[in-house]
């Protein structure tokens, strides 16, 4: 029986069961097996891992664990102090899209709201899930380990937190966009641009309440949905004000 010695770092912990944070993990083995499937047996999905050290070597997710290995695996946020010669995790994406699992329902509202291309259903099947992320080359965020561990997935990230407004921080964070926050540009049913429309081509559609207060109206280019400022605009608008407050608190 061979054994390797696993060490994961910062929050890679997440994924791990509480007697096996933050402590050297004995791992026996009979069979040969790649560094990925035995990260992943032991609780970590790939799109996690940002680079991992073996011995006194960097390695790719090909590497074999051999007997006797002492490996170390760490998240992108250990960059800060290590520049390994290997990195794992894909170059950032220019074109910033979100693909979400049916848990984050909430979020992909929220993320919507702030300019971002997400798309969700209640209905995806993990394997289109992993598909889309692929094929449109979207992150995927998730509250599914499993799903984060298919082999389609490249970018890709577990959202720890279970509270929606804490979900979109992370999420900002994370992936450093608070600087691309671009509100109020994408219909927050279905995903699609807004575009000003002319009230009048429009009137029989805004509530006779609505059609004397207001002048300036948005329509979703896809869904037709009809967009204007009201109450509901003001707490949006409140909401959004609190996310980006939250970067200048850091």
């Amino acid at each position: 029986m061979a054994i390797a010695y696993f060490y994961f770092h910062a929050e890679l912990n997440h994924f791990l069961p509480r007697h096996q944070k933050q402590v050297k993990i004995s791992h026996s083995f009979e069979e040969t097996a790649s560094i990925k499937d035995t990260i992943e047996s032991l609780g970590v999905p790939h799109p996690e891992v940002d680079f991992i050290k073996v011995n006194d070597e960097y390695v790719d997710f090909s590497y074999i664990v051999a007997d006797g290995d002492i490996v170390n695996v760490y998240p992108i946020s250990s960059r800060s102090d290590i520049i390994p010669s290997v990195y794992l995790l894909p170059e950032p994406l220019s074109n910033i899209r979100f693909v979400l699992d049916i848990h984050l329902g909430k979020l992909a509202t929220s993320l919507r709201l702030l300019g971002f291309d997400t798309l969700y259903r209640n209905d995806y099947e993990d394997e289109e899930l992993a598909k889309i992320s692929y094929n449109q080359t979207r992150i995927l965020l998730t509250r599914d380990k499993g799903l984060l561990m298919r082999s389609l997935v490249r970018y890709g990230y577990y959202v720890r937190n279970t509270n929606p407004e804490k979900q979109i921080l992370e999420v900002l964070q994370r992936f450093d966009l608070f600087k691309l926050v671009s509100p109020f540009k994408r219909c927050l049913r279905c995903n699609g641009l807004l575009e000003s429309v002319d009230k009048q081509s429009i009137i029989e559609q805004i509530p006779e309440n609505v059609r004397s207060q207001v002048e300036e109206f948005q329509r979703c280019q896809s869904c037709d949905r009809i967009y204007w400022k009201g109450s509901h605009y003001e707490r949006l608008q409140q909401f959004i004000d609190g996310v980006l407050d939250s970067k200048t608190d850091e």
